[in-house]
């Protein structure tokens, strides 16, 4: 029997969603632990997605966007970055 091939998402969509989780907590305010505890997760986990480190299942991506009060797809979604304001703005 041949031997069973892990498939692991793409990269870019790995780094997509390590930094929407960071940016939309970090937008609302909210430690890796106190997300943790809304999503029923370990803190370390949540540290984990942030950096890249986890192929996370579609039940933990439902958790994690409800957590942050965003669907799935947002999470997956790339984001362009808010440009630095200038103080003439």
């Amino acid at each position: 029997m041949p031997k069973r091939q892990v498939r692991k998402p793409g990269p870019h969509l790995v780094e997509v969603l390590a930094s929407n989780v960071r940016l939309l907590r970090h937008a609302r305010g909210v430690s890796q632990e106190e997300l943790a505890a809304q999503c029923g997760l370990h803190r370390t986990y949540v540290g984990s997605v942030e950096r890249g480190e986890r192929n996370v299942t579609l039940s933990t991506l439902e958790v994690l966007a409800s957590g942050l009060g965003v669907s799935v797809p947002d999470l997956l979604t790339p984001r362009r970055p808010h440009a630095k304001r200038s103080s003439a703005d």
